[in-house]
């Protein structure tokens, strides 16, 4: 999977509104640390990461417990677009990608609630990316429960942002997944991720899917990224 985050901004304060234009809740801080975590906010852009109508109780629990924690800067919120474009200051490249209508697989599903519901929070002093996700109807495999694919998604989502802390242009080279107990649709867990060992070009992470009471291992994941050097990205851009 190519992470080519040319999105990643550089520290810009933004705000935390609910999707749906009530006000729930107001936050507001300013992004510290390595800028090639940070994501860019432009001014037409709509953070997804936060509350909306469908988020349960628990979900609301969690997403609060960590925003209480971002206060001291030990954590920061990363916020969450709908596509590619919605990362990008007023240009060319903007209208083009908005022209395509692309959108990022986490957020394809459209109507809240249905698909992914997640806000992930980074720690840079540990290279962690703590997710919490909401599982959706629309995520079902065995009845009642999410689809392997989808817990494969959530983890190569949130180890992937732990390794973006330390490099913005990687490709997954590997993500190797054991699954310990069904996730039951409508639930709220905890991805907890971060980077383990660092090689050269390879950066090697790992991390679990759990329970938000911390009991149940649903599932745990180890990857290995590699660093694309620049004129390698060129190269093989020109060919695609």
């Amino acid at each position: 999977m190519l992470r080519n985050w040319a999105r990643l901004g550089w520290g810009l304060p933004y705000f935390v509104t609910p999707r749906n234009g009530a006000l729930l809740q107001r936050f507001s801080h300013k992004l510290q640390g390595n800028s090639a975590a940070l994501i860019l906010r432009t001014e037409k852009s709509i953070d997804q990461a936060v509350p909306n109508p469908s988020w349960s109780q628990e979900m609301m629990l969690q997403f609060n417990r960590y925003m209480e924690m971002t206060k001291d800067g030990s954590w920061q919120k990363l916020p969450s677009y709908q596509s590619f474009s919605d990362h990008l200051p007023e240009g060319p490249w903007k209208e083009e990608l908005q022209n395509r209508k692309y959108r990022f697989f986490l957020r394809s599903i459209d109507g809240e609630g249905k698909g992914f519901e997640y806000a992930m929070f980074l720690k840079p002093s540990e290279k962690r990316v703590v997710a919490i996700f909401q599982i959706g109807p629309y995520l079902e495999g065995p009845s009642g429960f999410a689809h392997g694919g989808a817990i494969a998604t959530i983890l190569d989502s949130t180890v992937g942002a732990s390794v973006i802390y330390i490099s913005c242009r990687v490709v997954t080279a590997n993500l190797n997944i054991n699954y310990k107990s069904p996730v039951e649709l409508g639930s709220v867990v905890l991805v907890d991720t971060r980077v383990d060992k660092i090689e050269g070009r390879k950066i090697f992470a790992s991390g679990e899917v759990w329970s938000v009471d911390g009991q149940t291992l649903h599932a745990e994941a180890t990857g290995l990224f590699i660093e694309l050097q620049p004129q390698k990205e060129t190269d093989s851009s020109s060919s695609l």
